[in-house]
């Protein structure tokens, strides 16, 4: 019933860099040994309920409101079995006679029975329970835990993702927990069984949100996802939405979604919904909902725009990819100064865009990088190949203290030799990797290569820096990032290079017979919904 934080990646912003340089504080992971269960009784009615600090305890119990309305929506007799996966201080269980909990955590575990005397707790890591329990439930509600895959490992993981295989789901090791989560949880109901859960956003848009959907669509008669563009936790980056599945046992070929502006307490799922037909889902969509929070004219005008012949996609036209990873960037990256104090040769040092923020409005050109030398800024990259003897400078740099350090860092240490970088590329132009009003693109006149913070973009089939430029700057074009892209926290857009791929790069005298205005108003709304006007 917490909903766990998101780690933030430390990157680089081009716009509102201070909005997400926050990070939530790590959760708390799940324990990998088995405990006992604990059944409620006189011995726990007199625990009073724990209440750590969330950004302490990397938890953010769910607001009563929101506990009611799933509860309500679950629950349909007294007689019903009800469980929750990841229960928490128990305010899920606390609503219903006839609970089960699971809660990895000990001091949460007293809290639990505590608020609710009456349930039955599991003191143990919810997948190794869900492996072995022969117990079986007729509904399932809560909030679980959201840990993202790079702690979400171990024997903890891997059991996970085995039992979900098992149930006819299979998870990426880049998944994070609460997709999982949900698939042992239904694998537990009973024939007809329901699902209401707190879910985050990213069921919207991550790709490892797919297969908890597609396993959902072929085991429930019927899927609804509610989404809320105010936030359902005001103190969390991350987005959270509501998820409804009913009728375990059954499959639908539709996801019913509903996009609201904020959350109400309901006694349903709500009556209105757009009907997503689970293949058009698969296909124009690539298997994301967030387009679905955009008025029907937008919509159909972005697939029109999709099928036709003058729409060509990023990717036709140039590859996009992430610039290199030195695994330590204070050794690699010298300023002036000291490369002249070392004597760096200028032949190993190639200058280097290491954020997007400190790339002009439309072309990096010398004049830019004689600025950074002339500001003594560390923008020199320490290009050493890997076969060719070196000079002695540079063996005397290699060799210092802060070499030293560096060649145990993880990346140095497994590269051989430790002191070559690789991908380095000088690419056609360069693309913001996370943005806040829009990605920029710039062309590289001055021959820099990057880091991974900023994209490389690299052109193809005859197309030049000047025609991209030219083609760039459309309302279709914003809107298609906004598509294709998907929020993070601090109101930012973010591309990943396949995103980046797939945004339309129309002709500009075809796309100008599209309507502008519903162009727009789609760009504001998407802007909207990822928190950027916040």
């Amino acid at each position: 019933m917490r909903h766990h934080s998101a780690d933030s990646r430390d990157s680089d912003m081009a716009m509102r860099a201070q909005d997400c340089s926050r990070s939530p504080t790590d959760p708390v992971p799940l324990s990998t040994s088995r405990l006992p269960s604990v059944s409620a009784g006189a011995q726990a009615r007199s625990v009073p309920l724990v209440r750590t600090d969330a950004k302490e305890a990397g938890a953010y119990f769910t607001p009563p409101a929101v506990v009611e309305t799933l509860i309500r929506w679950a629950v349909r007799s007294p007689g019903d079995r009800l469980l929750d996966p990841s229960c928490g201080d128990g305010r899920f269980l606390a609503q219903h006679g006839n609970s089960v909990g699971v809660e990895p955590h000990a001091a949460t575990v007293q809290a639990a029975l505590a608020s609710a005397p009456g349930a039955v707790v599991h003191h143990e890591d919810f997948f190794s329970w869900a492996a072995r329990t022969a117990d079986r439930f007729d509904c399932a509600a809560g909030n679980p835990p959201f840990i993202r895959y790079q702690r979400f490992k171990g024997s903890v993981r891997s059991g996970a993702l085995a039992l979900c295989a098992r149930l006819g789901a299979t998870f990426s090791g880049l998944s994070s927990s609460w997709a999982p989560f949900l698939v042992a949880t239904a694998g537990l109901l009973k024939p007809g069984g329901r699902l209401a859960f707190v879910v985050p956003a990213e069921i919207g848009h991550a790709p490892y949100s797919a297969p908890l959907i597609e396993y959902l669509v072929r085991r429930f008669d019927r899927v609804q996802i509610v989404a809320f563009r105010e936030k359902l936790f005001p103190d969390l980056s991350e987005d959270c939405w509501l998820l409804y599945a009913d009728g375990f046992g059954g499959s639908t070929s539709e996801i019913r979604f509903t996009a609201l502006p904020r959350f109400r307490p309901m006694s349903t799922p709500p009556r209105q919904f757009v009907r997503v037909p689970v293949d058009e889902w698969r296909g124009i969509w690539q298997r994301r909902l967030r387009p679905f929070v955009l008025a029907d004219a937008a919509r159909a005008l972005y697939r029109r725009a999709s099928a036709a012949s003058w729409a060509r996609r990023l990717g036709d036209i140039a590859a996009v990819g992430i610039g290199y990873v030195t695994g330590d960037n204070a050794f690699f990256h010298l300023r002036p100064s000291d490369a002249e104090r070392w004597r760096i040769p200028a032949e190993f040092l190639l200058p280097s865009v290491r954020t997007a923020r400190a790339l002009p409005a439309d072309a990096l050109d010398e004049d830019t990088v004689d600025r950074w030398r002339a500001a003594d800024e560390p923008i020199l990259l320490l290009r050493l190949p890997k076969t060719r003897d070196l000079p002695a400078a540079v063996h005397r740099y290699l060799e210092s203290e802060a070499g030293r350090r560096a060649r145990e860092a993880y990346k140095c240490r497994t590269r051989d030799p430790w002191f070559s970088v690789p991908d380095v590329q000088v690419p056609d132009l360069f693309l913001s990797y996370m943005s806040g009003v829009q990605p920029n693109l710039v062309a590289n006149l001055a021959r820099c290569t990057c880091t991974n913070a900023v994209h490389s973009v690299r052109l193809k089939n005859g197309m030049t820096a000047a025609g991209l430029l030219a083609l760039w700057d459309q309302p279709l074009v914003r809107l298609s990032c906004e598509i294709e892209g998907h929020p993070l926290g601090g109101g930012m857009l973010k591309l990943e290079p396949g995103e980046a791929a797939r945004v339309i790069v129309p002709d500009p005298h075809q796309a100008a017979s599209l309507d502008a205005e519903v162009i727009e108003e789609a760009v504001r709304t998407m802007r909207a919904w990822r928190h950027y006007d916040d």
